[in-house]
């Protein structure tokens, strides 16, 4: 199936800055959304960021302005420019698609990637 390759978390201090990477890979026709969601210990996963194939982004109201999500689609790659980064901010990301696998699809298929950890620290 498709795999969702994620890339750049780690450890960074408060007011950092950091950019998340993900890319998609596999048997793909067209990918309508992708985006991060975010899951701490003890919470439930919550929408980071997403963008639209055309180019539309939502944001949660505790990313927006301090996040910006981009998007390559013929790399089939999305990015989270993380700054002013906050312990609260401390998760595992999630990457995830929403796509069609074949022109043939009468359905939109969601992947999500393994995860990255974010920690934000002193």
């Amino acid at each position: 199936q498709v795999q969702l390759l994620e890339s750049g978390g780690g450890l960074v201090q408060p007011g950092g800055s950091l950019t998340l990477s993900c890319v998609a890979s596999g048997s793909i026709f067209s990918i309508y959304v992708m985006g991060w969601y975010r899951q701490a210990p003890g919470k439930q996963r919550e929408l980071v960021a997403n963008i639209s194939s055309g180019g539309t982004t939502l944001y949660t109201s505790t990313a927006k302005g301090r996040f910006t999500i981009s998007r390559d689609n013929a790399k089939n790659t999305v990015h989270l420019q993380m700054n002013s980064l906050r312990p609260e901010d401390t998760a595992v990301y999630y990457c995830y698609a929403a796509l069609v696998r074949s022109r043939d699809s009468d359905y939109v298929e969601e992947y999500w990637g393994q995860g990255t950890q974010v920690t934000v620290s002193s």
